[in-house]
């Protein structure tokens, strides 16, 4: 059951596009430090993470940007607008920061074609309380595009590059959702009292300002398995992941574990956390009505290895694979 698992997951889109990323990895390569630490001593900025995050005054500044699917914007330009906002601000607080706003590059071969992206993207920006503040559109293109960035600001780092070997690791997905008819987003947003996700996403920060995290990502496109892919390799880590172990929701027709350890949830966390913090962690979600639970363990063995019911699967090689190309210096 568990190699069968582990081929499909090896093989899924969302987690083979994560391999495109070599090549702004390969052209950049030089550009910044990999090391978090060595990043805010050296002024310099570490590549590889959710957000650029430039040392600015007593913190950092913080910036990122996200493309939609091109079959996602034409089968739902609404919720593809809105999920543009979204999952910025997702990535501005995967880093323990707050947004400060978002711009927005959009194209359309119509005014019409424009009418449902532009009406999502401020339905999120009104719900998380994030003001579009400029960018470019275009009804003139003979295809539709949309790109939306942002700047924030943290005062304390949640990074990709500091999980360590011992580390607990916390998955944290909001279960009040539901699954997109015909993507693999679980939408735990549309319609919630915007107060609400405010406050689920102010966990994040308040983490890392409380020193009880400095490890982890946002779970985006690629699911579980895949942003933990990208965690272990730009700390030069690996793991353990218990995939029985990851919250997932009851009831819903036709998710199969597979399927949901490779959805993109509209709050979803991996974290990664030292054993005396992991108690105070999961009661952070817990109070918030978020699913969270201790999913693995992080080692030194830069595998990511999957487990269930006392069965082990190696899924992915780093040492020997690279995913994305970005990693510590030592682990190159």
């Amino acid at each position: 059951m568990l190699a069968g698992l582990a081929a499909q997951l090896r093989g899924a889109l969302g987690i083979l596009a994560k391999r495109d990323v070599q090549i702004p990895a390969r052209f950049l390569a030089g550009a910044g430090v990999a090391a978090g630490a060595d990043a805010a001593a050296d002024r310099r900025v570490a590549l590889g993470d959710d957000c650029a995050a430039i040392p600015d005054g007593d913190g950092y500044l913080l910036l990122a940007a996200e493309g939609i699917w091109p079959a996602f914007l034409e089968g739902d330009p609404r919720f593809a607008g809105y999920s543009a906002v979204m999952v910025n601000i997702s990535d501005i607080h995967a880093m323990g920061g707050r947004p400060i706003a978002v711009v927005d590059v959009v194209w359309g071969t119509s005014a019409g074609a424009l009418e449902p992206v532009w009406e999502g993207m401020i339905a999120a920006s009104r719900a998380y309380g994030v003001p579009i503040v400029g960018g470019h559109t275009s009804a003139r293109s003979p295809y539709n595009a949309l790109a939306v960035a942002i700047a924030g600001r943290a005062r304390r780092l949640i990074t990709s590059f500091a999980a360590r070997p011992g580390d607990v690791l916390v998955a944290a997905i909001d279960l009040r959702g539901q699954m997109h008819a015909e993507h693999p987003f679980w939408d735990a947003s549309t319609g919630v009292d915007p107060a609400r996700l405010r406050g689920d996403l102010e966990v994040l920060p308040a983490l890392a300002e409380a020193g009880l995290c400095d490890a982890g990502k946002d779970i985006s496109m690629g699911g579980v398995v895949g942003t933990l892919l990208m965690l272990l390799e730009t700390s030069g880590a690996g793991a353990v992941l218990d995939v029985e172990a990851v919250p997932r929701p009851s009831g819903v027709r036709d998710l199969s574990i597979a399927r949901w350890l490779l959805a993109f949830p509209s709050y979803g966390f991996l974290l990664s956390v030292r054993p005396e913090a992991a108690g105070e962690v999961l009661s952070a979600f817990a109070r918030r009505g978020i699913a969270s639970a201790a999913v693995g363990s992080v080692d030194g063995s830069r595998r990511l290895t999957l487990e269930a019911a006392g069965e082990r699967e190696t899924l992915w090689d780093l040492a020997a694979e690279p995913l994305t190309g970005f990693a510590t210096e030592g682990a190159r």
